[in-house]
């Protein structure tokens, strides 16, 4: 299976911010463990999840809206 484009969207644009998982889930109001889910790929993120990361973490481009990588 192919990795997820949108948990390595996640992670590069965390590793270019030089943010925490902490940071972000405080950003964001969620916890550190579910950020983590999602950036990881263990856990699917809602639309207004992934919206709300890639905000935080400055990513404009679209995430790719198909079966394999549909959010909630």
């Amino acid at each position: 299976m192919a990795p997820n484009p949108q948990c390595a969207a996640l992670a590069a644009a965390k590793d270019k911010k030089g943010m925490s998982y902490a940071q972000i889930a405080t950003a964001i109001g969620k916890s550190e463990q579910h950020v983590i889910d999602i950036c990881t790929g263990a856990s699917t993120p809602t639309n207004d999840e992934f919206n709300a990361l890639a905000r935080v973490l400055g990513i404009t481009s679209a995430p790719p809206h198909d079966a394999a990588h549909a959010t909630k």
